[in-house]
């Protein structure tokens, strides 16, 4: 009986290159310019499989990021907290000064 074996969570160079359909020295040279997703541990590359598959729907993790600061957008507590930071790095929250 053949039967698939699901690809587990984090994947190989190899997994990515196949899942992808691409080729190894791709995926490698990909990872290594930042353009998509993956961590090299030692000498070996490892891919969150939910990160590629967020890079192939074009949600990289900025636009992730963004998304989530966005649900901060009604927080009453986001003034107090932003004029804080601003206040340890020692400058002024607008490039006028005022804060507004």
């Amino acid at each position: 009986m053949n039967s698939i074996k699901p690809l587990p969570e984090v994947l190989t160079l190899k997994q990515a290159a196949d899942y992808l359909q691409l080729t190894q020295s791709t995926i490698r040279r990909m990872a290594r310019e930042g353009v998509f997703p993956g961590r090299c541990v030692g000498q070996e590359w490892r891919f969150l499989k939910a990160a590629l598959e967020d890079w192939l729907r074009g949600r990289d993790s900025r636009t992730v990021l963004l998304q989530q600061a966005g649900a901060l957008a009604d927080d009453d507590t986001l003034p107090a907290l932003r004029k804080a930071i601003y206040a340890t790095r020692g400058r002024p929250e607008t490039e006028d000064g005022t804060g507004d």
